[in-house]
């Protein structure tokens, strides 16, 4: 989420076969048409995107929606949209719209890698469908920052330990603003996840579909809640898988968010202890002790790297680590990358995973991911005003959260001198007059803890919490085959599992 250095990564997620069950909902253009279109946005409503084949039997098209929505006749942008049609056209339901997180992942990049992931009775009932949101990848991209300039931001300390090293931080934190203000001053004031549920709207009628159906991974889940609570009557199915609490402000989201990724280190620490070769001590207390030496000792002296010529800097490590967090299957990578660290200086396999982490690539560029993300963030709620008190939260976030809250606190530092404050305050979400809407936890989520999906589903007026005792981020794409039949048995047909089931 918040802050460009720790977000919710957008991860090809795999998921178990699907159930079959009833048509609910019959979608097309026909249906569409009975929706509600907000008045002066007609020509966007109506519009019929080209769709052309794109490659390995996806279809790809263009679906334009306002600069402004305040201004509908003025700047247009362009949403790139992909879809793997239904199989069946027979039994179509209609389109299954997607967002894997962020914000600032590719929509189109996720179905385009696993939208064949997804269960044959989806897939033969449902247009698979992603799209990159404004200010994304291919929808009129943020592009703020050079490759070196990120590298140099990120390589920053963002535990500072005096003065010093804390004017620093701010001194990158507002070239990063600054750099945004002069090349994308135009666009960054409607990047918000409000235009974007406003374009998932116009979207769901460009698609032919009646109502939205739809599952949001991680950040997905916030945009997903605000399209309830914008459109409440155009609610089919939402599934909200790691979710986010948007009644919490920037810094106490981020604090908490720290807290949740010191959970799952815990979990990865006994894991390792449980392996029997654990390298790093004999209890989770001792792997931990041991993982704050290896982080206190880089924080003098950078990791080398085989990789080129950057110093993997503590930041760097606490990156590399928090991806491993993310999914499961990486805890192996990262006992073998602690490992290197921590016996040889060697922070090669740290930095290839802070690299995934923010998609640097193998010729140094950067995706839009960093720059949209801290753009998105910074407009989506207000930042405090100034460095003294930005710093009480990183203070209140080391004590919470003593290996993390640092670096992910300071992380969102941008935002304070972002070019475009926002007054609208962090307020609950309702969706009054909603369809049922699924809200799925995961316990051990370290990007999304699971408070926040507990207190997402009680403020939905239709809310439904779906929990998964389990570790990793977002739980239906992990193949638990309890949360893959419920979640895909509400799909398809709107009947949302019991409030309060548990998968194990």
């Amino acid at each position: 989420m918040r802050g460009a250095k720790f977000i919710g990564v957008a991860v090809v997620l795999v998921l178990a076969a699907a159930t079959g069950c009833n048509d609910n909902d019959s979608g097309g253009a026909e249906a569409a048409s009975s929706a509600r279109v907000p008045a002066g946005l007609e020509s966007f409503y109506n519009q019929k995107p080209s769709w052309k084949n794109c490659g390995d039997g996806f279809k790809c098209a263009t679906v334009q929606v306002p600069l402004d929505y305040a201004e509908p006749n003025g700047a247009k942008v362009g949403i790139s949209a992909i879809k793997l049609p239904a199989q069946d056209k027979s039994d179509r339901i209609g389109s299954l719209l997607t967002n894997p997180g962020g914000p600032g992942g590719s929509g189109v990049e996720f179905v385009r890698q696993a939208g064949r992931a997804f269960g044959n009775d989806l897939r033969r009932r449902f247009d698979i469908v992603g799209f990159d949101p404004r200010g994304v990848a291919s929808s009129a991209p943020v592009r703020c920052n050079t490759g070196p300039q990120l590298d140099r931001f990120f390589a920053t300390d963002t535990s500072p330990d005096d003065q010093r090293e804390t004017n620093a931080l701010a001194a990158e934190s507002k070239q990063f603003a600054q750099n945004c203000k002069t090349k994308m001053s135009a666009e960054l004031p409607h990047v918000s996840t409000v235009d974007a549920a406003r374009d998932m709207d116009v979207l769901r009628a460009a698609l032919g579909d009646r109502k939205l159906t739809y599952y949001g991974a991680s950040y997905g889940t916030y945009l997903g809640a605000f399209y309830a609570e914008e459109f409440p009557e155009n609610v089919r199915a939402l599934v909200l898988d790691g979710a986010v609490d948007p009644t919490m402000s920037s810094t106490d989201l981020l604090i908490e968010q720290a807290k949740g990724f010191e959970t799952g280190l815990r979990a990865f620490a006994e894991d390792c202890v449980k392996t029997g070769s654990c390298r790093f001590g004999d209890t989770a207390d001792a792997v931990l002790v041991n993982i704050s030496s290896l982080l206190a000792k880089t924080d003098k002296t950078p990791l080398k790297s085989s990789k080129d010529s950057r110093k993997v800097t503590e930041s760097l490590v606490v990156m590399g680590i928090a991806r491993a967090l993310y999914v499961k299957e990486y805890w192996p990578v990262l006992r073998q990358a602690l490992t290197q660290a921590s016996q040889n200086s060697d922070g090669t396999m740290l930095l290839n995973l802070a690299d995934e982490m923010v998609e640097r690539k193998h010729d140094g560029t950067y995706s839009s991911q960093t720059d949209a993300n801290m753009a998105i963030n910074c407009v989506d709620k207000p930042s405090p005003t100034n460095l003294a008190t930005y710093g009480k939260a990183a203070i209140k976030a080391q004590k919470a959260a003593p290996r993390f809250g640092p670096f992910v606190v300071w992380g969102g530092l941008p935002c304070v001198y972002w070019p475009v404050q926002t007054k609208q305050q962090p307020k609950p979400i309702t969706a009054k007059g909603a369809a049922p809407i699924v809200v799925i936890g995961t316990i051990r989520d370290p990007a999304t803890p699971y408070k926040w999906a507990q207190g997402l589903a009680d403020q939905l007026s239709s809310g439904v919490l779906l929990t998964f005792d389990g570790d990793g981020h977002t739980a239906y794409l992990q193949g638990n085959h309890c949360i893959t039949e419920a979640t895909n048995d509400y799909l398809i047909t709107t009947d949302p599992p019991k409030d309060g089931t548990t998968c194990r």
